[in-house]
């Protein structure tokens, strides 16, 4: 285990990313550097939109808005690539092929000028995209719990 630590810190020391998670948190100046464009009105319609045609069963889907729009800021790691906009977290229960619910599931939207740009967790990310969704919907004010 030891060793383990000692390898990780050597990771993060050279400022190589294992996971995403040697990083330190960004700036103020990189936050501000950005344009995070016009603060969405209409986030639940495009959130709901974009979920509509990647859901099992979006007719009886549970969509819970937790937090957000606010300004969000992901650093670029070896794993996912630079992010900003107005950051929405959302938490899904979703029917499985069988027709029952399986629990919710965090997933983060990022929304500039009226698009969404980028998204993590959710069915089709895969468990580094579902990290990112718990990390950036706990910055977002509504820490994930669950599964």
């Amino acid at each position: 285990m030891k060793r383990i630590a000692m390898f990780l810190a050597a990771l993060c020391a050279g400022s190589a990313v294992l996971l995403g998670g040697c990083k330190t948190p960004p700036t103020q100046d990189e936050m501000k550097a950005v344009d995070y464009g016009p603060r969405p009105e209409n986030y639940e319609q495009l959130i709901r939109d974009y979920l509509k045609v990647r859901l099992t069963d979006p007719s009886s889907a549970i969509v819970e808005f937790r937090a957000g729009p606010k300004q969000l800021y992901q650093q670029q790691t070896s794993l996912r690539d630079l992010q900003w906009g107005w950051g929405v977290c959302v938490w899904v229960n979703d029917k499985n092929t069988r027709g029952a619910y399986d629990g919710f599931y965090p997933m983060a939207f990022f929304i500039r000028n009226g698009k969404i740009i980028a998204v993590n967790g959710g069915d089709q990310d895969n468990i580094i995209g579902a990290r990112y969704a718990r990390k950036d919907c706990s910055e977002l004010g509504a820490p994930f719990t669950g599964r």
